[in-house]
């Protein structure tokens, strides 16, 4: 916990009506911090008898035996019954990680009828797999996976946590931590081992995307961070790989849950699923206003693809930010990458760099976009996507 209820408590209830979360019960004439604290400080501003403080004010720090932690492990995420594509990038690049660790790679599924992933995860280079089934998990939800995640690392004590930067991720991943006590490193963009401390160096954007910044979580243990999609690359699957699969019973009751499912609404569509895209069409301010933008829509419908737009699109308020491509955006790496409009800012490349290919479209023969574009047209974009598209088309139709 962040906060603690101290032998000072005089069972008055003001911190019961004050916390916002309903995360503080009364039990046996004391004040009692529940689970669903998210140590907001509400409770300490108005118990009357400074009887609840923060742990470090409270209580001496605790040493972790860091060397009772081992091994690497993956969040494998799954959506729909299958594992989203995050989940097979980070066993990649945590197999790099544990071969520098000397340490076993293991994944984590956490779902309703989800024994059968076990093998993809396998043959993406996990050596075992940490599976939690049940139906309370059937569709992501704070409370249970909270618990179910909380509960793993207690039992078995992992060294390394990689997830993914996706929406689940980011809501589960600090939950997760401030129950185990250690910290998260957000969104980052490269992982690697630092040669002084044998640490995971965790690198991530700082200060708006004007710097990278490196960082290392030397006291605590495990070792978290979310990733974002696409910043590594997908490794070669091998089915004949096999592995050994750790069933733990989910610790979660329908009391744990205090959210109910009721119904599952799409608001966003194959056109801005970034992440998993494997054609990108995106616009920037070359394409002087919202209402071309239709232009790059008609292109990203004829090729199945994703709608992208720059920082400076998003900025000025052409296309939302879910469809942001950039350092301060979304990192991708579709097969197919156009740039329409788009100048090549540093933080835009450090989003699309990693694209098989990358198409660049823009009347500035001299942008910096065309230096790492494997073609370029040089030319007006709203006279060119037209043309693309009907040409498109016509190969579609034929």
């Amino acid at each position: 916990m962040a906060v603690h209820v101290t032998n000072e408590c005089v069972a008055c209830g003001s911190c019961v009506a004050a916390c916002p979360f309903g995360a503080i019960e009364m039990a046996n004439e004391t004040a009692r911090i529940t689970e669903a604290c998210t140590a907001c400080g509400a409770c300490i501003e108005t118990c009357p008898v400074v009887a609840i403080v923060r742990d470090d004010e409270g209580q001496s720090a605790v040493v972790v035996d860091k060397d009772a932690y081992q091994g690497v492990w993956v969040y494998m995420e799954t959506y729909e019954g299958k594992i989203r594509g995050v989940g097979h990038e980070l066993l990649g690049q945590g197999r790099v990680l544990a071969e520098a660790l000397g340490q076993e790679l293991a994944a984590v599924i956490i779902g309703d009828g989800v024994e059968a992933l076990a093998g993809e995860a396998f043959a993406s280079s996990a050596s075992k797999v940490y599976l939690v089934e049940g139906p309370e998990y059937q569709h992501y939800n704070t409370d249970a996976y909270t618990a179910a995640f909380t509960d793993l690392i207690k039992r078995y004590q992992p060294s390394v946590i990689l997830m993914g930067a996706t929406n689940d991720g980011r809501d589960l991943g600090p939950r997760v931590a401030c129950r185990v006590g250690t910290g998260l490193t957000a969104d980052c963009t490269n992982l690697g081992i630092d040669e002084q401390t044998g640490l995971v160096a965790w690198t991530r954007p700082a200060f708006g995307g004007n710097i990278m910044a490196t960082i290392l979580c030397p006291e605590h243990r495990p070792q978290m961070g979310t990733v974002r999609p696409k910043v590594f690359k997908r490794p070669e699957q091998d089915f004949s790989r096999i592995g050994e699969i750790v069933r733990v019973a989910s610790p979660v009751s329908p009391a744990d849950i205090r959210t109910k499912f009721v119904e599952l609404i799409k608001v966003c569509t194959a056109a801005c699923n970034l992440e998993e895209a494997d054609i990108i069409v995106s616009g920037g301010r070359g394409m002087c206003g919202p209402e071309n933008f239709c232009l790059i829509e008609d292109l990203a419908g004829v090729l199945g693809g994703a709608v992208g737009a720059s920082r400076a699109a998003v900025d000025a308020g052409w296309k939302p930010a879910i469809h942001q491509v950039g350092q301060t955006g979304k990192t991708v790496g579709p097969k197919i990458y156009f740039a329409c409009g788009i100048s090549g800012a540093i933080q835009h490349l450090a989003g699309m760099s990693s694209s098989d290919t990358v198409i660049a479209i823009n009347k500035d023969a001299d942008a910096p976009i065309f230096k790492m574009a494997d073609y370029g047209i040089v030319g007006d974009v709203m006279e060119v996507l037209p043309l693309l598209t009907q040409e498109f088309k016509k190969i579609k139709s034929a």
